[in-house]
């Protein structure tokens, strides 16, 4: 999951192409929440039971990820485009950003796996710390399962000052970089459905994942030069649900196979299809129009959002422990719904506690403690 801010970080203006751009664009930090909302509702099917309509439409839903690295490659390109930090700086904001949550809900997940008796091994579990978790299959868990896509994330870090640079230098830049997005999209799902892959190589490893982050770098960097969304907003929702729509009769078709079937196709061909809605939701943003996940609400569940992500497996995994058999009412139906209200319900109350007592003050303690940036002369 990509953690970077939806708001795009940082206050004032930045100006490109003659014109002032907002540095806030509300209605991504709303989509935050319904991404993750696709993920959580993807492991209440598989860990707790399935709902009809619901389930049915994120029976895919880890597709959530592949959302929040797009998004995370946008926003940082938005923010620090024409707004250059040193490199220093950069990483201890992105540090500051994620390890707090990081730390606090794998103490939190590994609490857990102690009381129900399946506490991962040592090194297993310091790799969720140590941002390495993708790295290895048999890391992939580590000591709290939602934690791998960070490790995805710090890398992405690492290498973001130059794709940005390559991304803003030319149009000639650009166009390379566009095409070899497409090449690496193209040629992995190549290799990994005829070779045979074991999936995490496709599905965790950083490397692979780049593309959905440089995707992202390149759609900020063409709307602040002027660029325009290629389809509107609402076509563009209406193309994500009909998307996951999609997955299940692809899944029949495919035998439920992997390689070229859904489990893996529908986090890496989902990545245009959420670069579009990103794309038309900051131009509406910027144009001033509505998207219905501008709203207080929408912001505030945007911002718990990435507390969620990584709260709500070890929350179910608790329920599991404590209400093994479900609700044992007579209607299972029923009972698997009302689970899913309880379990949205307590992760949530937790990701609100932990943004508002970790995240946020963490955050904000630790930058204040970090190198402050130089701006140079003229601005």
């Amino acid at each position: 999951m990509s953690s970077a801010s939806g708001t795009g970080g940082g206050g004032g203006r930045a100006v490109a192409v003659g014109r002032d751009f907002p540095s806030r664009l509300h209605s991504l930090t709303g989509l935050r929440f319904w991404a993750a909302l696709l993920v959580v509702m993807y492991h209440l099917s598989a860990q707790v039971g399935e709902v009809p309509v619901l389930s049915y439409l994120t029976a895919f839903g880890r597709t959530g990820v592949t959302f929040f690295f797009v998004l995370s490659g946008f926003v940082l390109a938005w923010t620090y485009l024409d707004r250059p930090v040193g490199f220093g700086v950069f990483m201890w904001r992105r540090f500051a950003r994620l390890w707090p949550l990081v730390a606090a809900t794998g103490a939190i997940s590994l609490a857990i796996y102690w009381w129900i008796d399946e506490l991962p091994g040592v090194w297993e579990s310091a790799t969720t710390f140590l941002f390495l978790q993708a790295w290895h299959p048999l890391w992939e868990d580590g000591a709290n399962p939602a934690s791998w896509s960070l490790s995805d994330e710090a890398f992405f870090y690492l290498l973001f000052p130059a794709l940005l640079a390559i991304a803003a230098a030319g149009r000639r830049w650009r166009g390379a970089l566009w095409v070899g997005c497409g090449v690496v999209l193209l040629g992995l799902w190549w290799v990994f459905g005829t070779v045979g892959w074991e999936g995490f190589w496709l599905d965790y490893f950083p490397p692979s994942r780049l593309v959905q982050f440089v995707i992202g770098v390149l759609c900020a960097v063409v709307v602040r030069r002027g660029g325009r969304s290629p389809v509107g907003y609402w076509p563009a929702v209406v193309l994500v649900v009909a998307f996951h729509a999609a997955m299940v009769p692809w899944e029949r078709v495919s035998g439920g196979e992997a390689g070229f079937g859904p489990y893996s196709g529908s986090q890496w061909w989902s990545t245009p299809v959420f670069a579009l809605l990103i794309v038309a939701a900051a131009q509406h943003d910027i144009d001033g129009r509505a998207t219905l996940v501008r709203d207080r609400v929408s912001i505030r569940l945007g911002a718990w959002s990435y507390a969620w992500y990584l709260v709500h497996e070890p929350v179910i995994r608790a329920w599991n422990h404590v209400v093994p058999d479900g609700l044992g009412l007579t209607s299972p139906g029923v009972g698997v719904a009302l689970e899913w209200v309880a379990l949205l319900a307590l992760s949530q109350a937790a990701a609100w506690a932990l943004y508002s007592l970790v995240e946020h003050p963490a955050e904000r303690w630790l930058r204040a403690r970090g190198t402050q940036p130089v701006v140079p002369r003229g601005g």
